[in-house]
């Protein structure tokens, strides 16, 4: 809709003032690209990361995981408190046991018709390796999902700030796109007054319109990608679809957030998957010591107490009590099982060598990352700086070449060359600023620098 006021406008520009065409042309563009509604509030950077650490559904699922994993250490050494248990058996003998008494031994029919016993039992478990295994391992278990939840944590900090920056150089480039679409138009009107005035001829005002048409379209595109870039950073911070936000930020901060020490060290315990490694290796250690001694006993005591009702008439059974008690305690020892804990114990071993492996590989892996991730950030540093200089002689240069346009020194096509190079110069240079800054987020993840 827009851009077919934009085209009634150029149609009748020559029968208005410059001025007017220009307010609007700058009216029918979006003058606000940075918000999806004037009423929705703005974010900037650090509040679009705190949101994301409080609402990501990723990292909530990684919260919850910490809690499971507190209560499946309670349900694992459980064992290590009284168990205890309420029993009861009703008997009914349709048929007494037969015994053997006196001298010599004569057959008996023996014992009461109707027996009910309730009866409480309680064990206490003394000595168990399973229990000492999960008592030793609890705690690594704990640290294992606080890792996962920390490493779920430093991927949304940078993943929320790329996608951040890249929705800044859209609304950038949209601003950009904007001025030049109306220094574009006033161009076209300059040559259509030329035109009609027979300075030049029907080609310039054709190749201003050409040239008019194509910033439209490239501004068009831009302001159309403003929504799917919202989109993504939407996601990435758990925000409600539904729901609008508009992005701010602070153009010199962001500058002064390019600089980083490149001096500084690879340091690879800080990485969280070196961490992470290491937390795997600790639990695969104690699994090779619970197979290492497996063969010792299990040791418990217990207690139990019968309260006993017996009678040969069932109507009388609970009519008298012949409670009984004892204590002792069980000791339970593997003598052989058949070669299964040696080969645990093997198998153990060997999943240790595979995370050993597993941490040569991180090592060459980390550099690898690192030493990319250094290159890209010096290289777009550099390029920050040229690219601005750029932005600077590029403008200055387009400057002089319309003003000789003007007086009828050069061409129209050396209008359009220095346009050209203008916009390429400021969209280059905004590139780079993103790219910069999303270069040092990578660096600073490749060196576990990353705070939340």
């Amino acid at each position: 809709m827009q851009f077919n006021v934009i085209r009634s406008i150029k149609r009748f520009a020559v029968h208005m003032p410059v001025t007017v065409a220009l307010a609007l042309i700058c009216f029918c563009v979006p003058n606000n690209t940075y918000a999806q509604s004037d009423t929705a509030q703005s974010l900037t950077l650090k509040q679009c990361i705190d949101y994301a650490l409080k609402n990501q559904p990723a990292l909530q699922q990684a919260y919850i995981n910490v809690s499971i994993a507190h209560a499946t250490n309670a349900i694992s050494l459980s064992g290590w408190l009284p168990q205890v248990g309420v029993t009861g058996n009703l008997t009914h003998y349709i048929q007494l046991p037969t015994n053997f008494v006196g001298n010599p031994p004569a057959p008996s029919r023996t014992g009461v018709i109707n027996t009910a016993i309730p009866g409480v039992g309680v064990t206490q478990t003394i000595f168990n390796p399973e229990l000492i295994y999960a008592a030793h391992a609890a705690p690594l278990y704990i640290k294992q999902a606080q890792e996962i939840t920390d490493s779920t944590k430093i991927f949304l900090v940078a993943e929320v700030s790329k996608s951040f920056y890249n929705l800044l150089l859209t609304l950038q480039e949209i601003n950009v796109l904007k001025e030049d679409t109306v220094r574009l138009f006033r161009n076209y009107t300059d040559a259509y007054h030329q035109y009609v005035g027979g300075i030049v001829d029907e080609t310039d005002y054709e190749e201003a319109a050409i040239t008019l048409n194509n910033s439209k379209a490239q501004l068009k595109q831009a302001t159309e990608n403003i929504v799917p870039n919202y989109a993504n950073l939407k996601q990435l911070m758990g925000y409600p679809p539904e729901k609008q936000f508009n992005v701010s930020y602070d153009t010199a901060q962001m500058i002064q957030d390019i600089a980083f020490d490149t001096t500084q060290q690879l340091k690879y315990e800080q990485r969280i998957e070196f961490q992470q490694l290491k937390t795997n290796k600790d639990i695969q250690n104690e699994v090779v010591n619970y197979y290492r001694f497996a063969f010792l006993p299990t040791l418990s005591g217990f207690y139990n107490y019968n309260y006993e009702f017996e009678n040969d008439q069932f109507e009388h059974l609970f009519d008298n009590a012949y409670p009984n008690s004892y204590i002792g305690l069980s000791l339970s020892i593997p003598i052989f099982t058949g070669f299964a804990r040696v080969q645990n114990l093997r198998r153990a071993k060997l999943q240790g060598q595979l995370i050993d492996w597993d941490g040569v590989n991180l090592r060459s892996q980390i550099y690898s990352e690192y030493t990319t991730a250094l290159a890209n950030y010096k290289s777009n540093a550099y390029n920050v700086n040229v690219l601005k200089d750029n932005v600077t002689m590029a403008r200055r240069t387009y400057n002089v070449v319309t003003l000789q346009y003007k007086q009828g020194i050069v061409a129209y096509l050396n209008v359009i060359t220095a346009e050209s190079n203008l916009i390429s110069s400021e969209i280059g240079y905004i590139n780079a600023l993103s790219q910069v800054l999303s270069s040092k987020i990578d660096l600073e993840k490749s060196m576990g620098d990353i705070t939340y």
